[in-house]
């Protein structure tokens, strides 16, 4: 068989096919046209009751359960140290930040933070007050009879 032949048999029979499975696909946006505008969903609020959250799994960075909003955290600004450093506890109430935050990586202790822990919210999170997006059925290995 001539190869042009076979090239525009292969064409005919497959873009049928492509084109049913592209329609049936679901859309990752929702059923919305791309161009039409949506409003926006309002923001949950902030949790914000300073209760301490039980971790997940060990060596889970805890939860910010307090608002942040307006935080300064810079290369010379890090309000979170203002209440969580040491020497500012016994005032602030706060727990003190964990003495790994101290530790540069290889793990010689140092006098301050060590620049890698700075910036506390590439781990620590707020938490807002909102349903789960999806069902989530985890369970901690503790209270599931696990060892």
């Amino acid at each position: 068989m001539h190869p042009l032949l076979l090239a525009a048999l292969v064409l005919c029979v497959t873009t049928p096919l492509h084109a049913q499975v592209l329609s049936d696909t679901p859309r990752l946006s929702g059923n919305t046209p791309p161009t039409e505008a949506v409003k926006a969903v309002p923001v949950p609020p902030m949790v914000t009751n300073d209760v301490r959250q039980m971790r997940n799994y060990p060596e889970q960075p805890p939860v910010i359960p307090h608002a942040i909003e307006g935080y300064q955290l810079t290369l010379n600004t890090n309000r979170c140290l203002s209440c969580h450093a040491r020497q500012f506890t016994t005032g602030s109430g706060a727990p003190m930040i964990s003495v790994t935050h101290f530790m540069d990586r290889d793990g010689q202790v140092l006098t301050d933070v060590t620049p890698r822990r700075y910036f506390c919210t590439a781990c620590h999170v707020p938490q807002a007050d909102a349903p789960p997006l999806v069902p989530n059925t985890f369970r901690d290995s503790l209270s599931s009879g696990g060892r």
